[in-house]
């Protein structure tokens, strides 16, 4: 396992939450890619947790199936399954056929990467590394 590569995942996903957030508070707010950068930043954080575990994190961007590895791991993150279940489904937004996001869609998907940021398993990586 590399540290610095598992510190680049939460990097990464630290700046699409911040992305995120930003846009959040733009004169125009596109709802869809908010929500995109929420499930990229998910997918990051949990992805940098199996690569902290040597597991090499398949490229798919379904966080729950992400999500559901690293519950073998911890089950903590099962704390964090249902927030997984529903940003993943913002995965897609930046190809046709988007899904309509509305702003409640926004405020749950940032507390749920905030949520999935701090949970005990990500916080502790992160205090240890």
């Amino acid at each position: 396992m590399d540290i610095e590569e598992v510190k680049e995942w939460f990097r990464i996903a630290d700046d699409d939450l911040y992305s995120a957030k930003i846009l959040n508070e733009a004169v125009h707010r596109p709802y869809e890619i908010i929500c995109y950068h929420c499930s990229q930043a998910i997918e990051k954080y949990l992805k940098g947790y199996l690569v902290y575990n040597d597991i090499v994190p398949q490229k798919t961007h379904d966080l729950s199936f992400l999500n559901s590895i690293c519950i073998e791991k911890d089950e903590n993150f099962k704390d964090i399954q249902k927030l997984c279940d529903y940003v993943t489904t913002f995965a897609s937004t930046r190809y046709p056929h988007r899904h309509e996001t509305t702003e409640d869609d926004v405020k749950f998907s940032i507390k749920a990467t905030e949520k999935v940021k701090n949970s005990k398993p990500i916080t502790n990586l992160r205090n240890s590394i």
